[in-house]
């Protein structure tokens, strides 16, 4: 019995670890708090007031009656994180009463403003919007549901949100699919530097596809798109195909935020090999420029979804572009 204990003891220990730690020298956050087991998706990470913010994506909760919500996370190292709260579903709205989740943060003066979907409603999925002034406790935008697509191009759902400032001008790019609902694909709209965010100020910049999944490993899924401005151009890390099919990432560049060109025909971070902890998946990116190294958040895991961790690699960058260190 002593010899069971102990050896449960052993096997249950590295897993507590998991999100405060680093595992054999790569950072892996994984929150249980919904499920018993960690299920972390959709990172975005921010600088906040000399520390680190993530937000990330939990999935609902049935002994507590919540759906889908977003988790928030802080680190002061990028490595060590200890989750500092929750921005849950409202209980009395039917816009929101399914989930929230695929969270997108900027900063603007001194207030983060966050934009993510309600889950749960296929076609019917949308952007939404809400801000703070201390990162943890959000209030909604009263126009919200703050972007959906219109065009026969798509089937009017919006997803995954990326929203970016560029040459005087917020980019929101979102995922949304065809009409048969098959195909998932990015768009964008746009809104001025001075925006209030809400609902009429967004003009859908595109009556068509910035970027469509053509490519073998992309399958039939092109989604999370997360931007950065380097090189005098914006660079695109998005996730392509379905999850655990597997999903990877790839990077694509652009001029002027709407005309997109693929950097490679390869993915940039690729599934991990068999036996890896991301052996089935690598995917829904999030870049991050702190001012001093750049680091690409992603999810993984090697068990088809049973589970969920979020990870990091640094990226490097040349006059070609970005890469990751041998």
């Amino acid at each position: 019995m002593k010899i069971f204990v102990f050896y449960l003891i052993c096997m249950i220990a590295p897993l507590s670890l998991w999100g405060q730690n680093l595992h054999k020298g790569i950072m892996m956050y994984g929150d249980s708090s919904r499920t018993g087991r960690a299920f972390t998706k959709d990172p975005y990470v921010l600088k906040w007031k000399g520390n680190y913010l993530m937000y990330y994506s939990i999935p609902e909760s049935k002994e507590r009656g919540i759906g889908w919500g977003i988790g928030i996370a802080e680190s002061q190292d990028l490595d060590s994180w200890q989750k500092v709260g929750e921005i849950n579903p409202l209980q009395d709205s039917d816009l929101e009463r399914k989930g929230i989740c695929a969270p997108c943060a900027i900063v603007r003066n001194d207030t983060i403003h966050l934009f993510y979907q309600i889950y749960g409603n296929g076609a019917l999925d949308a952007i939404c919007h809400a801000y703070s002034v201390d990162g943890i406790h959000f209030v909604r935008n009263r126009t919200n549901p703050v972007f959906r697509p219109s065009g026969d191009w798509n089937c009017g759902r919006a997803i995954d949100a990326e929203v970016f400032e560029y040459k005087g001008q917020y980019f929101l790019y979102y995922a949304t699919r065809d009409q048969a609902y098959q195909k998932q694909y990015l768009g964008v709209a746009v809104t001025s530097r001075h925006s209030s965010f809400d609902r009429d100020t967004w003009k859908q910049a595109c009556s068509a596809p910035i970027l469509f999944p053509e490519l073998a490993w992309e399958g039939n899924c092109i989604e999370a798109p997360s931007v950065i401005n380097r090189n005098g151009k914006l660079y695109m890390f998005y996730a392509g195909n379905y999850n655990n099919a597997p999903q990877q990432i790839g990077v694509a560049e652009s001029h002027d935020g709407l005309v997109w060109t693929r950097c490679s025909n390869n993915p940039f971070l690729a599934v991990g090999k068999a036996g890896e902890w991301n052996s089935s998946e690598s995917g829904h990116p999030g870049i991050l420029d702190d001012g001093e190294q750049c680091y690409l958040f992603y999810q993984g895991n090697n068990d088809h979804g049973k589970t969920w961790f979020l990870s990091k690699v640094r990226v490097q960058w040349n006059q070609k572009g970005p890469y990751l260190d041998e």
